[in-house]
Formats: C-alpha cells, sequence, structure tokens
C-alpha cells in the first residue's frame, strides 16, 4: 500500500527571506529602543560613549589647558548621573579619576605652564560625582529612570484631563469646565469625574471634588480618588455614590484624607435634577425669567470624616435658558472677606455673560474673578438652551 505523498511547500525565495530577516531586525530594535527609554534596557550605549569622551577631554586637556579646563570631566559625570545606573557609574567614576592623575602627571612632566589641576577642581569633580551617584541612586530604588519619568508625569496629567473631559450632550444642552491648578502647576487638588448614566443614557452625573490641599501636594491623592471615583459613578444608583467615596476615602488612613464633593444628577429629558453635597460649597443656578442667582444647598458632611455618615439631597429644575455653576472653595474664598462676599463677586462677573450667552465662559470668569489666587480653582457650568 503506497503511502499518500506529502505535498512540499515550496522555497521561499531569496527576496522573502531577506524581508523576514529585516522585519525581525526591524521588530527587535524597536523594541530594544522603547525598553531603553522606558528604563528597562541596557545602558551600555550611553555607557560606552560617555566612557570614550573621558581620554579625549584628558588629552585636551593636557595639549590644550586654556581651551578644555579640567572642569571639562564635569561633562561626561553630569550626563552619567541622568543616563547611567549606579553600577555603571562607578565605573566611569574611577575612569574619571584616573584621567585625572594621568592629566596631572603629563602637565607636570611639561612644566610650560602652571598646573591647571588644582585641590579645587579635584574636590569639584569629586562633588558632582557625589551628587550623580545620589540621584542615580534615588532614581534606582523608585525604579523610573529619567527617560521615563517625565514621560510618566505628561501621561498621567493627559489621562487626568481626559478622565475629567465632560460627556456630549444632547441638542439643547451645552457645559464646558475649566481647572486652574495653584501656582500655574499641572497638578491639581480639585478634579471633575463625569457620565450619562441610566436608561437611554438619558442622565448626566457630574461629580466635582476637592481634595485637602493644593497644587502637587495634593496631586498624588487627587489622583487616587479620581480613579475610584470614575469607577464608581454609574456603577452605583446616585444616592450611593457619595457613601460608598466617604468609605473608600476612610480605608485610605491619610493623614489629611478629607475632601469636599458635590454631585450633581441631572434628567436631560425634564432638566430636573438632584444635589448631593458632601461639605462642599452650594451651586448657583440662573434663573432665566427672572435674570438672579440662587442658591442650591445640600446637606452633608465632609468625605472621609467618619463612617456611616448621610447625604441629604437638595432638587431643583434646570428650564429653558438657565445655567447651574458648580465651583470649588479657591474661586470664592479669601482669608480676609466672607464667604458671601466670594459668591457674589463670582455671580457679579457672571452677569455680563447673560445677555450673549454662557459659552466658552468658564475660563475667563476664572481670570475675572480668582486669577492670581494660589489656590487651586475648577467651575462646571452646565446650561439649557
Amino acid at each position: 500500500m503506497t503511502r499518500p505523498s506529502v505535498p512540499v511547500p515550496p522555497k521561499e525565495s531569496l527576496r522573502a527571506r531577506s524581508r523576514k530577516v529585516l522585519h525581525r531586525a526591524r521588530v527587535g530594535l524597536r523594541r530594544s529602543a522603547v525598553d531603553y527609554f522606558r528604563g528597562g534596557g541596557s545602558d551600555w550605549i550611553a555607557f560606552t560613549a560617555l566612557m570614550f569622551s573621558i581620554p579625549m577631554l584628558a588629552f585636551g586637556t593636557a595639549t590644550w589647558p586654556e581651551w578644555c579646563p579640567p572642569e571639562a570631566l564635569l561633562l561626561p559625570l553630569v550626563a552619567a548621573g541622568l543616563l547611567l545606573r549606579p553600577a555603571s557609574l562607578l565605573g566611569l567614576y574611577a575612569a574619571a579619576a584616573t584621567a585625572l592623575v594621568l592629566e596631572t602627571a603629563l602637565i607636570d612632566a611639561e612644566r610650560s605652564a602652571p598646573d591647571p589641576v588644582t585641590p579645587g577642581t579635584i574636590l569639584l569633580v569629586a562633588a558632582v560625582a557625589l551628587i550623580g551617584l545620589l540621584i542615580a541612586q534615588f532614581r534606582s530604588r523608585v525604579g523610573v529612570p529619567w527617560r521615563r519619568g517625565h514621560t510618566m508625569l505628561f501621561d498621567l496629567r493627559e489621562r487626568i484631563r481626559a478622565q475629567s473631559a465632560l460627556p456630549g450632550l444632547p441638542a439643547g444642552w451645552h457645559h464646558e469646565m475649566s481647572l486652574r491648578p495653584a501656582g500655574g502647576q499641572s497638578f491639581s487638588g480639585d478634579f471633575v469625574v463625569a457620565a450619562r448614566t441610566g436608561p437611554g443614557r438619558r442622565t448626566l452625573e457630574v461629580v466635582l471634588t476637592d481634595v485637602s490641599g493644593k497644587g502637587m501636594d495634593a496631586a498624588s491623592r487627587s489622583l487616587l480618588l479620581s480613579g475610584a471615583f470614575g469607577g464608581l459613578l454609574g456603577s452605583l444608583p446616585p444616592h450611593g455614590f457619595l457613601p460608598a467615596a466617604n468609605g473608600y476615602l476612610l480605608r485610605q488612613n491619610w493623614q489629611e484624607g478629607f475632601a469636599t464633593s458635590i454631585h450633581l444628577v441631572l434628567d436631560l429629558d425634564t432638566g430636573d435634577y438632584e444635589l448631593l453635597s458632601a461639605g462642599h460649597l452650594p451651586a448657583l443656578q440662573l434663573n432665566a425669567g427672572t435674570g438672579r442667582w440662587q442658591e442650591t444647598t445640600a446637606e452633608g458632611p465632609l468625605l472621609g470624616v467618619y463612617d456611616g455618615a448621610e447625604f441629604h439631597p437638595a432638587k431643583g429644575t434646570l428650564r429653558r435658558g438657565d445655567v447651574l455653576m458648580l465651583f470649588t472653595d479657591g474661586l470664592v474664598e479669601r482669608p480676609d472677606q466672607d464667604l458671601s462676599e466670594g459668591i457674589d463677586r463670582l455671580t457679579g462677573a457672571a452677569d455680563r455673560y447673560v445677555a450673549t450667552g454662557f459659552r466658552n465662559t468658564a475660563w475667563h470668569l476664572i481670570e475675572a474673578v480668582a486669577k492670581d489666587v494660589n489656590d487651586d480653582r475648577a467651575l462646571v457650568l452646565i446650561g439649557r438652551e
């Protein structure tokens, strides 16, 4: 009985094999580059380049000391403190020390000029080397090299901004938001999370939170809470959000663990809304019929103070032409002024936009009311056309 013949795959052409080899090399190079810039790759390229620069600088110092002084060795040492791991850094330092000794010996042998390698030069190089080693050890302990550190901070900032973006609203509604961190920094203790929930996604939920502290001091807690609150929002009934957020904050056991928060639940069909507050400032609603601002205040304690807190909602309705403002204390509070004065100042600035509409006004309102305030400021505007 003869076995059936197995078809032999055709041989690949030289061109096809070359393409595969080139593709694998390109993928490997790309992965190596990504690992390097993320800090997971080897630092041998930077180590080799810096190690090669040391004898070149030593030769320049021995030949033209007036153009290439011994302090030129500080350049590769500073770069090494940013690029290399501690183990590689020690090897480079040994090469730099050897170069200084050889420079001194060569210049002393010539006796043609004063010795540029003074004790002060040696102390300066040693001090820079020590600082670079401390920086490298700190970076190694944190696990985030400089090549990736700034990228991570930029990525975190963009993720916070994306998470704070308000969802699109149906025709007849408009919204906008502005966050201004203290001191012009990129991170803030104020944050916003929002989502459209309910049947047909006809309910808008917005949570504005002010974490204790400001700027970079509150940024890490703000980042953690914004992620947690974003996960809770829409996963729980509206009245269950603040109790769950309060329990989460209590479990963190932070020394400065409190925060204020205001939770808006808005029906996009009827305009009816509920406000639930955790020690936050009241919301301000513009009544288009009377042209007056009125406060909508809900009752509830600060988040993270005690367990079992209860939050009682306040109800209202946004009619045609009405506008609702949510804001944090950095916008209206001053050490030497009463809170009511700050709210009056905010509503007075907002009155200028009643006739023209409130589109693209959140940033301008912060500029008009609290431009030079060294505190985090946030403002959310929701209007019904």
